[in-house]
């Protein structure tokens, strides 16, 4: 199944909406067609030496391979400055931890990483127990991670004065019954735990739920009517449009359908074109 969290930017430009569609592309082209791969898409913009650059952090992990990229872009184009790989396979720990330099339009950028002691829950996205931080001019222009004592000791940098800004994360996984993420809906409040649970087998009518910090937000009968659908949600005060296409885990051969959430914050626009968003191409199967 995919997950995809669209966050609002302070400015959503149109440089903002190409590395949307480039995250989009990335995450949509696996390296192979054969073995299943697993990917968690987060694309921040952040502020270098006076100018906005955008990122994409790109978490990939399948059974021989489990990696982290980094793709620096022009947010006015999409342009893509520069790239690096991170290899995270369990036998590489020397590659772990470590540095590299590059420039970004004439700005010297460090990027420094401790994964090590990372911890996983069932994402290729580490949970705890790591840093990645991106470092220009002596500030820390952009943390992940929670091990962020360690890496300002480490870079010996001060914290930037402009904030990055996350603004899209979409996770294409495979699950079975159920799968379970964390995003955060305001970048001002804390992360809420997301759970989709499904039954889509037996003799029962298909259903599925959707909870939010433990609790049921969105209850789906006859989900063989209702394949597709939206509604809105109350979430820690604030209202969260939630949109799903599960139509091929109940119309497609078993362990090759796929299934969208969209989760959006804020209330839903009257020109919103909620059906073309439902069907953006999902590459991960629900097995």
């Amino acid at each position: 199944m995919s997950m995809s969290f669209p966050h609002p930017l302070r400015a959503f430009s149109v440089g903002a909406q190409a590395s949307t569609r480039l995250a989009e592309k990335i995450a949509d082209d696996p390296p192979t067609n054969k073995t299943p791969q697993s990917m968690v898409t987060c694309v921040y913009q952040m502020h270098i030496s006076a100018c906005w650059c955008n990122v994409t952090v790109l978490w990939c992990k399948n059974l021989m391979n489990h990696s982290l990229n980094l793709i620096f872009n022009n947010p006015d184009g999409g342009e893509i400055y520069y790239s690096c790989k991170i290899e995270l396979k369990p036998w590489l720990f020397w590659s772990k931890k470590g540095s590299k330099s590059f420039e970004l339009e004439g700005c010297h950028v460090d990027v420094h990483w401790d994964l090590r002691s990372a911890r996983f829950s069932g994402s290729p996205e580490p949970s705890s127990d790591y840093y990645v931080a991106l470092v220009s001019e002596g500030e820390v222009v952009l943390m992940l991670g929670d091990y962020k004592k360690k890496a300002y000791k480490r870079t010996k940098a001060r914290p930037a004065l402009v904030d990055p800004t996350l603004f899209y994360k979409k996770e294409n996984v495979f699950a079975k019954k159920s799968f379970s993420t964390r995003a955060k809906f305001d970048e001002r409040k804390q992360e809420h735990e997301i759970v989709v649970e499904s039954s889509t087998t037996g003799p029962k009518d298909p259903e599925m739920w959707i909870s939010v910090d433990g609790i049921v937000v969105i209850h789906v009968k006859n989900l063989q009517w209702k394949f597709r659908g939206n509604q809105s949600v109350m979430v820690d005060k604030q209202q969260v449009q939630v949109l799903w296409d599960v139509h091929d885990w109940l119309f497609n051969s078993p362990g090759a359908g796929h299934g969208l959430f969209i989760f959006k914050p804020g209330a839903p626009e009257p020109d919103d074109d909620q059906d073309a968003v439902l069907t953006v191409p999902v590459v991960m199967p629900a097995t």
